[in-house]
């Protein structure tokens, strides 16, 4: 994507030129170089990796001098360990949002333009002060006139059209990454900056992310260790959420989870038993659960906010992840195996299925019968990645979300001092959703979705059909028609034939040498000495020669048969 005509393309080229000067102050000029086609712009201090690209620590200092928008990208880029080597990940996860908050006159301005009417009409109670800062939105603490605490969530003023500026600046400079760096090639860049787009305008978004928090509401609406807040819909606009507000503490405050007589290990089993029901019942599920995001309330529930960040799954995709876990938790690498496959993650062909059999259980045994709090998540997240940066796996985003959102929950476990495993915690629900698959209404739902796809092959096959004879008519394609097994036909049908007239052959033999000795007519008698004088006749001996050329040829036919295999 290039840059708009006018102004905006002046602005662009600007930017650009300022993005050099940063690249040049913390020692990458030599990609300034290629980005700008500048010649000699590269400081004394350029360092380059042994990849040909600047050291992980250079890249989280240029973006985090770069703006909010490319924070936001490194942050993307930290959940992404299946394309960027293990420390560019580990620097990229440095990156926060470390952005002074706009002053409150701005913010109200804002809130009574969307709202429609002034704070004072809407709210009893709005403190001033935001009780979070970062770079997309703002989070203030205020009170209705019912009494009711509630979270107020503002996008920052202007934010949406800095960020599709910078957008717009990312692709242009990924389109030059990947033109003059052979490691943006392999990468993606302009496939990660995509990918950046449609995440950021899903988080500025406040319809969707209450569309979640209800969603999600809905789900866990009778479990009582989990609190969800309720959204106020006649105060939420595309720019502001309100939202219950709920009070407590960051579930990695142990002291103070502690002294509050709440037993930490038990809030990291309710932890593990809510993102169990997420994967194994809902399918949808909080891909976001940091400790900032994850409240213990007084009363020892857990409060689950900022549902920006969501994951799905798909039915079938949740069986495949039912049958990981229950591989796992057995130790059954068949069973994994078979679940890979299915699922489309391991490829049948060009992956040597039994060089990963053998690499996953290596690197998966020596974890088996340890305590959580043996165990380094960080050591095992390598691991797997290595995994899949070897045989070339290409994982789903959704996948990568959940297994995100697996080491961030086990983490967060280890951080209260459990040694629960999340394999143990959620066995039972893969067995309940496996269960389920069987019942005989979800065959026949399944039954009626197969004949439904077939019903539409059915239909799409003649014009599919049409078109190919087009495209070939009109030399735009060409059909070759390849057959094999067809060079030995004549031999076999030869074969065949032969056998078939022996066959007859021998019939004929039979019969012959039957009618004969059965017949009365002598023809040409002469005696013979054969233990003693013997009268033979020529039509006697006809008929012994007969049955014994149908005897030989007979035992003959049968054995070559029987060798053949083909009886």
């Amino acid at each position: 994507m290039g840059f708009a005509r006018g102004g905006n393309r002046f602005r662009g080229f600007r930017r650009l030129g300022a993005i050099a000067r940063v690249l040049v102050k913390h020692g990458c000029g030599a990609v300034a170089d290629r980005l700008t086609s500048r010649r000699k712009i590269r400081s004394d201090a350029d360092s380059l990796g042994p990849s040909g690209f600047p050291a992980p620590r250079r890249i989280r200092l240029v973006l985090e001098e770069l703006g909010p928008s490319f924070i936001k990208l490194g942050q993307l880029m930290s959940t992404r360990a299946d394309i960027f080597p293990p420390e560019y990940v580990e620097e990229f996860k440095k990156l926060q949002d470390r952005v002074p908050p706009l002053a409150f006159a701005e913010i109200k301005q804002l809130l009574e333009a969307e709202l429609q009417q002034p704070l004072a009409a809407l709210f009893a109670d709005f403190s001033a002060e935001s009780i979070a800062a970062a770079s997309v939105a703002q989070v203030y603490a205020a009170r209705l006139f019912s009494g009711a605490q509630v979270a107020v969530k503002v996008i920052r003023p202007g934010i949406t059209k800095k960020i599709r500026e910078d957008i717009q600046l990312m692709y242009t400079l990924a389109a030059r990454l990947e033109k003059n760096f052979e490691l943006g090639r392999i990468l993606g860049a302009t496939n990660i900056v995509q990918e950046f787009e449609r995440t950021i305008f899903n988080e500025l978004d406040m319809f969707r992310e209450a569309g979640n928090i209800e969603k999600f509401a809905a789900h866990f609406q009778y479990v009582e260790d989990i609190c969800v807040p309720k959204v106020y819909w006649e105060l939420t606009t595309k720019s502001v959420l309100v939202m219950t507000f709920i009070e407590g503490v960051k579930v990695d405050e142990v002291a103070a989870i502690r002294s509050a007589g709440i037993d930490p290990q038990e809030i990291a089993l309710i932890g593990l038993r809510s993102l169990s029901r997420q994967l194994m019942e809902f399918g949808f599920f909080h891909a976001d659960p940091h400790p900032g995001n994850t409240i213990v309330m007084p009363d020892g529930r857990v409060g689950l906010v900022d549902f920006g960040i969501m994951g799905y799954l798909d039915e079938e995709t949740m069986h495949q992840v039912a049958y990981l876990f229950l591989g796992y938790a057995e130790r059954d690498y068949d069973l994994i195996m078979e679940a890979l496959l299915a699922s489309g993650v391991l490829p049948a062909e060009g992956v040597d299925l039994a060089a990963f059999r053998r690499d996953l259980k290596d690197i998966s045994e020596p974890f088996y019968g340890r305590s959580l709090q043996t165990i380094s998540v960080r050591d095992v997240y390598e691991q797997v990645m290595q995994l899949v940066s070897k045989y070339r796996i290409c994982l789903p985003r959704n996948l990568l979300l959940l297994l995100k959102t697996l080491i961030q929950t086990e983490a967060l476990g280890k951080t209260l001092g459990s040694d629960a495993s999340i394999l143990t915690v959620m066995r039972p629900y893969a067995r309940q959703l496996l269960q389920k698959g069987y019942e005989s209404r979800k065959i026949l739902r399944n039954m009626g979705q197969d004949l439904r796809n077939s019903a539409g092959y059915l239909k799409s096959a003649p014009k599919l059909f049409h078109d190919i004879l087009k495209q070939t008519a009109m030399g735009k394609q060409a059909v070759e028609l390849r057959h094999t097994g067809f060079d030995r036909l004549d031999q076999k049908f030869e074969r065949g034939v032969n056998r078939l007239v022996i066959g007859l052959i021998i019939s004929a033999s039979t019969i012959a040498a039957a009618l004969i000795l059965n017949s009365t007519q002598t023809v040409v008698q002469f005696q013979v000495r054969l233990l003693g004088y013997q009268t033979l006749s020529l039509t006697a001996i006809l008929g012994v020669v007969g049955y014994s050329i149908a005897t030989v040829l007979g035992l003959w036919l049968i054995i070559s048969i029987f060798r053949s295999g083909k009886l």
